[in-house]
């Protein structure tokens, strides 16, 4: 039998100040500490072991919708980006000692990797954080003495399980046996599967037990707050059941790695409260100059720290009288061939190896495109392939090279579109009507495209937006080999108009996808727009008019010459179909 159910003994040593009622409010998604500045956030990662492709797709994730707000919203000064890495623990602690390492050495050298990492990945943060940090140290010290001003700290005795893996107390809800390693049967994690011990030790405990109704109200007035959806009602859900008071420190002779409790060397922070204030220390917290940032804050995080995040966090936070984050996004998880990643099954991917095999933008596309947040998504080596050469190299790479080459397009110039050829209106006619029905479906799909992605950033739905862009890429596709440019002549004078308007809204779509690319394959939508001609000034999201010679407007493309032609937009990674393209050709 496990033993009953953990429990507080409240032998209290500093008394407590009386109830208080806390405010939940939050700006709305549109409101204006969300519009006027956007701060960003990754977890900080703990630096227990090497960087996985799961780490990298959380900020990668970050990334895109840092980079996506950029382009709709000009100015650097408006938007902020911060990953960085939890050092503080007994994991930490634990990992040093068997590698025979202080814990600062341990921590240096494994945040290092993830700064490396992201420094390759194309990681656009504005900051990187170490909770070791003394700007850090500060700040935590600061929080805690505000929550124990308010009231909220209390010493009792604990007594129950903790799971060292996961640095966290569980209720007995939350464990169950397994057969270990020895034959017997072992109390761990329900959720993680990780070991957890019977602890009983006098800590700091902080008053969650106050804070279930205005957390309720918090999501409840803020239906956005946590998405993907069923995360929202996840956590809704786990607001129903019970939810006791939270220790938040350790003593220090049991866990010295960590920021001592201000006067009390007895005792140490515990790593979640240290580990989650940190999003404040970026912004300056405890300096005033915080709140013009706080709280227009977007976490992104993993769904196996969704409890940490979307409850204790916001509880903390109103504890000390400040709003909770503006949103939190929530994502799943990678498994490899259908397998979870695991040290001991040698099945852990190296992120570093895939950027160089794939290249960045091609990884980056990889994990984006096929990532969704609802549900853990499966990695393998051919799957990334087929996708990189089908929609990069083939559809996107091909089509760019199509409407650029000097067979069709000698002059290399962004060609006239010609009213006459492709009118406004479906159903006219006339000697010089060229166009198509299924070609009226390609301008209309391309022109709400930027529409649709927006709502998908909106939603968190970046995959769907990557897919709406490639579906757009596959029609134009169509369009180009539905009226074969390459069998028209520019010297026909029936011809040249239709010809150079089919390559006008090529590219046309073509700018359209690159400018929308950005975000995810910042390099290569780059190399597509600068082969376009299109300048640095003109690839923003308020610039990003299509086709406007179709609506009777003037087009500052039109006749301009085309950039230089740098090479394939995305080679081919699977080489051999490539050779027996060139074999069947010759």
């Amino acid at each position: 039998m496990l033993r009953q159910c953990a429990r507080w003994v409240l032998t209290r040593t500093r008394a407590g100040r009386g109830c208080r009622r806390y405010s939940s409010c939050s700006p709305s998604a549109s409101g204006d500490a969300g519009e006027a500045r956007a701060y960003f956030t990754t977890p900080i990662f703990y630096v227990n072991a090497a960087p996985h492709i799961g780490h990298l797709y959380s900020a990668l994730l970050a990334d895109a919708l840092c980079r996506y707000r950029r382009l709709r919203v000009p100015g650097s000064a408006s938007t902020r980006f911060s990953t960085g890495t939890d050092e503080h623990g007994l994991k930490i602690q634990q990992a040093a000692a068997t590698a025979g390492l202080a814990p600062i050495e341990l921590c240096d050298r494994v945040s290092a990797q993830f700064l490396q990492l992201f420094r390759e990945a194309d990681i656009s943060s504005t900051d990187f954080i170490r909770t070791t940090e003394a700007r850090h140290r500060v700040a935590v010290q600061h929080f805690w003495g505000v929550l124990e001003a308010r009231g909220l700290l209390y010493k009792g005795i604990y007594e129950g399980w903790y799971c060292a893996s996961d640095e966290c107390f569980l209720p007995e809800a939350k464990v169950t046996r397994q057969v270990g390693p020895s034959g017997d049967p072992c109390p761990v994690s329900l959720e993680s599967g990780h070991p957890v011990s019977w602890t009983k030790e006098e800590n700091y405990i902080f008053k969650l037990s106050q804070f279930r109704e205005p957390l309720q109200q918090w999501l409840g007035n803020n239906p956005q707050a946590i998405t993907p959806e069923p995360f929202h009602q996840a956590v809704l859900q786990w607001l129903e059941e019970e939810l006791p008071d939270l220790s938040v420190s350790r003593r220090s002779s049991h866990l010295h790695w960590g920021i001592p409790v201000p006067g009390d060397d007895s005792q140490t922070i515990y790593v979640w409260l240290d580990a989650l204030v940190n999003y404040l220390t970026v912004v300056g917290y405890p300096d005033a100059d915080f709140k013009s940032w706080w709280p227009a804050t977007s976490h992104i995080i993993g769904k196996d720290i969704l409890k940490f995040h979307a409850i204790y966090w916001p509880a903390l936070l109103l504890g000390a009288g400040l709003r909770p984050p503006h949103r939190i996004y929530v994502h799943s998880h990678w498994t490899v061939s259908g397998q979870k990643m695991s040290k001991s099954l040698g099945n852990v991917v190296d992120p570093r190896t895939c950027l160089d095999r794939y290249t960045v933008d091609g990884f980056r596309y990889f994990l984006l495109r096929q990532g969704v947040p609802n549900w853990d998504c499966d990695y393998y080596d051919e799957k990334v392939v087929k996708l990189l050469d089908s929609e990069l190299a083939d559809a996107l790479g091909g089509l760019l090279n199509r409407c650029t080459a000097y067979r069709i397009n000698p002059s290399g110039t962004y060609p006239s579109f010609c009213a006459a050829c492709f009118p406004s209106e479906p159903g006219l006619t006339g000697p010089s009507v060229r166009v198509q029905a299924e070609d009226y479906a390609l301008v209309t799909a391309v022109a709400t495209l930027p529409k649709l992605v927006a709502g998908y950033y909106n939603d968190f739905q970046i995959y769907k937006a990557l897919e709406a862009v490639s579906s757009c890429v596959r029609q134009t596709n169509g369009f180009v080999q539905r009226h074969a440019p390459w069998k028209l002549n520019w010297e026909s004078p029936e011809d040249a108009p239709w010809l150079g308007t089919v390559l006008h809204v090529a590219l046309e779509c073509l700018r359209v996808c690159g400018t929308l690319l950005q975000p995810v394959t910042p390099n290569l939508a780059d190399k597509l727009l600068s082969r376009l001609g299109v300048s640095t000034t003109e690839r923003g999201l308020g610039e990003l008019y299509f086709l406007p010679r179709f609506y009777g407007h003037p087009c500052p493309f039109e006749g301009r010459k085309l950039g230089p032609d740098t090479g394939l937009l995305f080679p081919r990674l699977d080489q051999s179909r490539t050779r027996l393209v060139k074999a069947h050709r010759t």
